[in-house]
């Protein structure tokens, strides 16, 4: 390993992979709480029809698909540097598969130095789109909330995924994980 290769590992083992992790526990949380109110919402549209035979009234969530849209977006970007970090994106090898090793490790660390800039363009441009929804005084339709705190999150997710990718340009994949393009090729 070269000069400053261990503390890269240590970057990536220590630092990208918790952060990814725990960006994927935030996206899950958020998805399980999506699926409660879409459960509850649609208990109580059931109920509805059931209480009108009786004349009564069972009202859904109020403002359920403005909360859901609000969370959705940062819950699936969330899961973006952990899928990086798996190697779980799509990967279309059928022209280098029969490369040597060296040769498809260096065509993957180029995909990942894209997927950072890539990343890195997004997160900058949701950044000022926030700032602008904030700024322009965005609120919901149904509750009145600001919209703009519900864009942290992506944010955040966005500009993980651009410093998982660009670490891993670096480091390359961990040849443990399961799915890294370094296991299939080695």
């Amino acid at each position: 390993m070269g000069p400053g290769g261990g503390r890269r590992v240590i970057l990536r083992d220590r630092v990208v992979v918790p952060l990814a992790g725990a960006l994927a526990l935030y996206g899950g949380l958020m998805l399980l709480i999506i699926v409660a109110m879409t459960m509850i919402n649609t208990a109580g549209f059931g109920l509805d029809a059931l209480a009108r035979h009786w004349g009564g009234a069972v009202s859904g969530l109020s403002g359920y698909e403005e909360i859901v849209a609000l969370l959705v977006g940062g819950a699936a970007l969330s899961f973006l540097p952990w899928c990086q970090v798996r190697g779980g994106h799509v990967v279309v090898d059928l022209f280098t598969q029969r490369l040597p090793r060296r040769v498809t490790a260096a065509i993957d660390r180029v995909g990942q130095g894209l997927t950072a800039l890539l990343a890195l363009g997004l997160g900058t441009r949701m950044i000022e789109g926030m700032l602008e929804a904030r700024a322009d005084g965005v609120v919901s339709s149904v509750h009145s909330w600001p919209e703009w705190p519900f864009w942290v999150p992506g944010i955040v997710a966005t500009l993980a995924w651009s410093l998982t990718a660009a670490v891993l340009t670096v480091t390359g994949v961990d040849p443990s994980e399961p799915g890294s393009t370094e296991m299939e090729h080695g």
